[in-house]
């Protein structure tokens, strides 16, 4: 629901927030735990893209919740998230190197 006007917040410091924010009790909790509290999230986010409004303060705060507990979760390992996804998709598709992708596997319905 950003309108443009305020500072992105890249995801290298998104990841130094969420860590300066939760990673006491996150490791405390463990990857396997935190994981789990992860994959109630995305449930969550699912609930939301099945039933509410497109971009609603409910869905951005959902897919807020899924971004903020894969940051964690790349801490917790030693993970660089910015950089696996500058290494993975910084030249567009890993598998056709194109912007928009061209791949067959991505065509239509079969995702």
């Amino acid at each position: 629901m950003n309108n443009g006007t305020e500072s992105d917040l890249g995801i290298r410091e998104f990841q130094r927030k969420i860590e300066a924010i939760y990673y006491q009790k996150d490791s405390s909790r463990g990857v396997s735990g935190s994981f789990m509290w992860m994959v109630e999230e995305v449930g969550e986010l699912a609930r939301s893209l099945n039933t509410g409004e497109p971009n609603s303060a409910e869905e951005c705060s959902e897919f807020a919740d899924v971004f903020a507990w894969l940051a964690s979760l790349a801490s917790l390992r030693g993970v660089d998230l910015s950089a696996c996804v500058r290494d993975k998709y910084g030249s567009g598709c890993p598998r056709c190197q194109g912007t928009p992708c061209s791949c067959q596997h991505r065509r239509g319905g079969d995702q």
